[in-house]
């Protein structure tokens, strides 16, 4: 590939669109300025008047801190080895001297802004944390050093706090670019020992956006592959799209120059431009007319492709590219704009108000509750949860029913204790001791209290404890709805939350009181109307006499409806009336006790459905707001109060539309004219 070729892949990116015509004017003009014995012609004059309002547009934006927000801006960031002549570079553009020395000099990210100024006398400044420090070419290297220990500290430690130099001065191109330090592999004395990894995390953060434009710049003596900063841009921009090299001290090793630059094997998508460093105490004028001659008269140098050579074509094309990669990323800036702008003011009208007096804290505090209220109602109440799609803890009735369905089930099939191998033996043995003078025959009464006070017993911890839970789940609920909708007032949180905790406490002592009615009434009472009793009882009993014929038949086992395969053998000896009245007990005493915990699931599910829906219609509010009032009356006043974290969201929020209302605006005025000068 040809040098040739290189230049003019690059050339077809110009979004400029300069007819050819014009072009070659515009060189005649050149080289007849370059002859100019007073030497003061401008670096670059093309395409400042149209390039000029573009960047000041984009250090505009960068001066409003807009990239704080997530919004990338195009920038082309200069990157280099140490030694590799980045600060003659841009000491060419500029046309002033940079700081010099052993190590690093360029110790925070340095933003030029280099401006072409038709007053003769250059105009220079230091912007930093807010601070604007005036200075002249004569005392800028001391200012950007103290500057520097200003923002890195004394010594050799680097920032990543961006030190912003405006020069204005005529004739030097409309660049705005970002110099940082140079890649260092070993820290010297007074650098901490992760300096390398400490740069190399800086470079990585500016050259990474597509929107960075990366000028690598490389001495023309190392080997391209080996350089570190080649390998740090080729891991961020892989195809080299975006990436322009600069070769320095093209003087001092000239042999293989142009093969290097032909064979391009580090893939420089937007070519190579050759210069010469500036030496000693040479004026830039004088720098460029010996880089001139050095092009023109090396015998190696001179086969290198006029275009692509001196710090006039560097200028010329970082204008060019400058300008095209703004073009093309304004449009995706404003989309960006807009979306944060829109997010941001959305973010902000949810925020609560700000409360200036009593009566807009009770109208605030009320919509709360209103609005807590209805949500718990559709939670627990209604069984909806599109608040709360994703979280099945929320979806109460459903929780709720799974609970309940557990207690009924564990209640159920607590069936008699006495197990196969005893079957009817209790029952016998309460027959017996309730034994009195009378008719044959006859069940006592007592004995059939006796033996359901019993199996009552032995289930009655289940509804206390299922109780307990389902009273603990409502209060994660109430809680968890009650801290979601008082979040833009932390100041009621505590008292809610405290609220909360007391009635649900009230209401589990009342429900633990209410059961413990209802175990009672069942141990003491026998009493039913529920037709499926008799209906029950009277099919078990229809069993009786086949059960009682495999007694007298000695046989082992016998099935039972209910009660499944039963071992007999320990009844063989018993009478047949005992046996068929233990029967007829056992047989009332398993019908009754369907009915038992029928009424027990029914009246706790009622129970605690009517409790929930007092806590939340009525019961809850009365409680929220006797909490947040207190004793005294006052407790609203907490609420003028507002916590320093939403007041500084609030704060923040209002920076950020403010700042992006003005980045729309600014952007707004550039992009009418761009689709008339570009076209």
């Amino acid at each position: 590939m040809s040098s040739s070729t290189v230049v003019e892949s690059v050339r077809r990116m110009n979004l400029l669109k300069i007819s050819k015509h014009d072009l070659q004017q515009e060189e005649e003009e050149e080289e007849e300025e370059e002859h100019d014995s007073s030497h003061d012609a401008p670096i670059v004059t093309p395409y400042n008047d149209r390039i000029r309002p573009l960047l000041d547009t984009v250090d505009r934006l960068r001066h409003l801190k807009i990239m704080q927000e997530g919004i990338q801006l195009p920038t082309i960031v200069v990157v280099g080895d140490q030694s590799s002549g980045k600060s003659s570079v841009l000491e060419s553009l500029a046309g002033i001297r940079l700081p010099r020395g052993d190590g690093i000099c360029t110790r925070v990210p340095l933003i030029m802004s280099l401006k072409n100024h038709s007053d003769p006398r250059p105009h220079l400044s230091l912007e930093f944390n807010g601070k604007t420090v005036q200075t002249d070419e004569a005392n800028v290297v001391d200012e950007i050093m103290y500057t520097t220990q200003e923002i890195a500290g004394k010594g050799k430690g680097i920032s990543n706090t961006p030190l912003t130099l405006v020069v204005k001065k005529k004739g030097v191109p409309d660049l705005t670019m970002i110099d940082l330090p140079g890649i260092t592999r070993v820290p010297v004395k007074g650098q901490p020992e992760d300096i390398s990894e400490q740069i190399s995390d800086i470079i990585v953060k500016y050259i990474t956006p597509e929107e960075s434009i990366i000028l690598n710049v490389l001495s023309a003596g190392v080997d391209f592959p080996t350089c570190e900063s080649i390998r740090m841009s080729q891991r961020v921009d892989k195809t080299g799209h975006r990436t322009l090299a600069v070769v320095t001290k093209a003087d001092k090793s000239p042999e293989g120059l142009l093969e290097k630059i032909i064979a391009d094997d580090v893939n420089i998508g937007l070519g190579y431009v050759c210069v010469r460093n500036r030496i000693g105490d040479e004026t830039y004028e004088e720098a460029r007319e010996e880089e001139a001659k050095l092009f023109e008269n090396n015998h190696l140098l001179s086969r290198i492709d006029k275009s692509i050579v001196g710090i006039s074509a560097l200028a010329e094309r970082l204008t060019t590219i400058q300008a095209n990669i703004i073009v093309k990323c304004l449009p995706e800036i404003v989309r960006k704009i807009n979306e944060k702008l829109s997010a941001n003011l959305e973010e902000l009208n949810k925020m609560p108000q700000h409360l200036s007096s009593i009566s807009e804290a009770m109208t605030a505090f009320m919509n709360i509750l209103g609005s807590a209220r209805e949500s718990l109602r559709k939670i627990l109440l209604q069984g909806e949860f599109d608040e709360y799609p994703a979280d099945d803890n929320m979806h109460a009735s459903a929780r709720l029913a799974e609970m309940l369905n557990n207690y009924s089930e564990e209640l159920r099939s607590a069936k008699s204790g006495d197990g196969n191998d005893n079957f009817l033996v209790d029952e016998m043995k309460v027959l017996e001791e309730s034994r009195s003078v009378g008719l044959p025959n006859f069940i006592p009464k007592s004995a059939f209290r006796t033996l359901i006070a019993k199996k009552v017993k032995e289930i009655s911890t289940t509804p206390f404890d299922y109780s307990e839970k389902i009273w603990n789940y409502i209060q994660s609920i109430v809680i968890s709805v009650l801290l979601k909708h008082c979040d833009n007032y932390p100041q009621l949180i505590s008292c809610t939350r405290r609220a909360a905790q007391n009635l649900i406490s009230r209401k589990k002592h009342h429900s633990a009181e209410w059961i413990s009615d209802l175990v009672e009434m069942e141990k003491l009472s026998d009493y039913t109307c529920n037709g499926a009793y008799t209906a029950s009882w009277n099919k078990l009993m229809a069993e009786q006499n086949g059960f009682v014929e495999r007694i007298r038949g000695n046989f082992p086992f016998a099935a039972v409806s209910g009660f499944g395969e039963i071992n007999i053998a320990h009844l063989w000896g018993v009478k047949a009336d005992v046996v068929q009245a233990a029967y007829d007990l056992k047989m009332r005493m398993a019908a009754y006790w369907e009915v038992v915990t029928g009424r027990m699931v029914d009246n706790m599910v009622l129970h605690l459905m009517f409790s929930i829906g007092k806590v939340v219609n009525k019961e809850m509010q009365k409680e929220i707001i006797d909490e947040v009032m207190g004793p005294q009356g006052n407790g609203l006043e907490r609420m003028l109060d507002e916590p320093p974290s939403v007041a500084e969201k609030r704060k923040k929020l209002q920076s950020s539309v403010a700042l992006l209302k003005q980045s729309k605006e600014i952007v707004a005025n550039i992009m009418d004219n761009i689709s008339l000068d570009f076209d």
